[in-house]
């Protein structure tokens, strides 16, 4: 993958330079931050294959029944709205040219990747600025005990934390480097941040400008912790549900690329069931939490059906499978599988749906669960099955295994990894 920086200075001549790390969403932050008014440095592997100018078409899906390829997914043909741009003011692939000015860095890569991106930019930090907020887009894996982390590898003490529960809009890359497709926000959008007093900075800074100014709602509202958000974003929960379904149901085989479900319109029972068995097993964990520490509101750590009504503002979905099938932006997105040398398609368990879900998601809130007391029987079943397909083994004796769990670079990001042993000393 190749993994994106850049850097935005605020119009209103206070510094501010959020840094983006890779991804479809970069290619909507990007020129809705310089359209604002922010100055923006791109640091990337490969600097060429980025236009001065990039786009984001704000779109509506057309009227006309017809389709059309973004790389490997398929939409509706679409009516663009509003098309904005934005110019890059820096290309480098050098993190010394732009981190050193930054005041605000976001990262926007697969969750298994922020540890290393945080080790690479650590050194560059300005130590002399007052605050620089690290956050990222997508607030999987307990972000905050990542960055806590690097601020104790690093000896720094000026670092903000923060990080966004679900991306804020659904985004595709149509050409990458130059243009992005955005097809609207959510209603309301949640985010942590460490230390909470800085929320409302960053609020005016930042967040307002990637989702507000543009689409006249999603608002950002503060969660009470950075656990709401590990325990409920969503794709953790879908993700290796549906894979475990198309598993059970097709054996993660398909003899011609046709036969090939498409991960969201073609939901069926077997994974809805999946999602169900998962989310009760969370729900579980999330009671547990809450009765440990009763002084916290929680206020957004929420099932897959309320985060999806609170998100969207309203639901027309009472049940999960209705919830994808329903879904116009997500309804032709491919199931992600690889070619099998004696013929056909697999599915791929090589994808972030195995290498973020398991090791930076269901395993963290099986930890979570197991050190207060609480049995999570699918959550076992599903670390079990992944791990089968994939020679690694997270639980053992019917616990999680820190021995292996710890043994590697980065393995996993359960608690211990960052030396929290007591499930107490979770919460910032």
């Amino acid at each position: 993958s190749n993994n994106l920086l850049s850097k935005i200075l605020y119009v209103s001549r206070i510094p501010c330079h959020p840094i983006l790390e890779g991804g479809n969403s970069a290619h909507v932050l990007l020129p809705f931050l310089s359209a604002s008014q922010h100055k923006v440095h791109l640091l990337t592997r490969r600097p060429e294959a980025w236009s001065k100018t990039v786009t984001c078409q704000l779109q509506s899906p057309s009227k006309k029944r017809v389709m059309t390829d973004y790389g490997n997914v398929q939409h509706p043909a679409a009516d663009v709205l509003q098309t904005v741009k934005g110019e890059i003011h820096k290309k480098s692939s050098d993190p010394a040219d732009v981190i050193p000015e930054a005041d605000v860095i976001v990262l926007c890569m697969p969750v298994h990747q922020y540890r290393d991106a945080l080790t690479r930019l650590a050194p560059h930090i300005n130590r002399s600025k007052k605050d620089v907020y690290v956050g990222t887009v997508y607030g999987q894996a307990g972000f905050n005990w990542m960055v806590h982390e690097m601020e104790r590898t690093f000896h720094l003490t000026n670092v903000v934390a923060f990080a966004v529960g679900l991306i804020p809009w659904i985004c595709r890359t149509v050409k990458y480097g130059e243009v992005g497709a955005n097809y609207g926000t959510k209603a309301v959008n949640v985010a942590a941040v460490t230390p909470p007093e800085k929320f409302d900075e960053l609020d005016r800074v930042f967040f307002q400008d990637i989702a507000v100014r543009w689409h006249k709602k999603g608002h950002f509202h503060q969660a009470c912790s950075f656990l709401s958000l590990t325990l409920s974003v969503d794709n953790q929960i879908i993700h290796p549900c549906r894979c475990y379904g198309l598993w059970k149901r097709y054996g993660g085989m398909w003899k011609t690329e046709e036969d090939i479900p498409f991960f969201y319109k073609d939901f069926d029972d077997i994974s809805a069931e999946c999602i169900q068995k998962m989310d009760d097993d969370y729900s579980k964990v999330r009671d547990a939490v809450r009765k440990a520490f009763p002084d916290r509101e929680f206020k957004y750590m929420l099932d897959y059906l309320s985060l999806e009504r609170v998100s969207h503002g309203k639901s027309e979905n009472d049940n999960i499978k209705d919830s994808f099938r329903n879904s116009a932006q997500l309804a032709l997105i491919k199931t992600p599988t690889v070619e099998l040398e004696g013929g056909g398609y697999g599915l791929n368990t090589n994808c972030r749906f195995f290498t973020d879900d398991i090791p930076y998601g269901v395993l963290i809130a099986r930890w979570i669960g197991q050190e207060l007391g609480v049995e999570t029987p699918f959550i076992d079943e599903i670390i079990e099955w992944a791990g089968s397909i994939r020679g690694e083994k997270f639980l053992k004796d019917g616990k999680v295994d820190l021995e292996y769990c710890l043994s590697g670079n980065h393995t996993t990001g359960i608690p211990p990894t960052y030396g929290i042993h007591s499930v107490m000393d979770i919460l910032d």
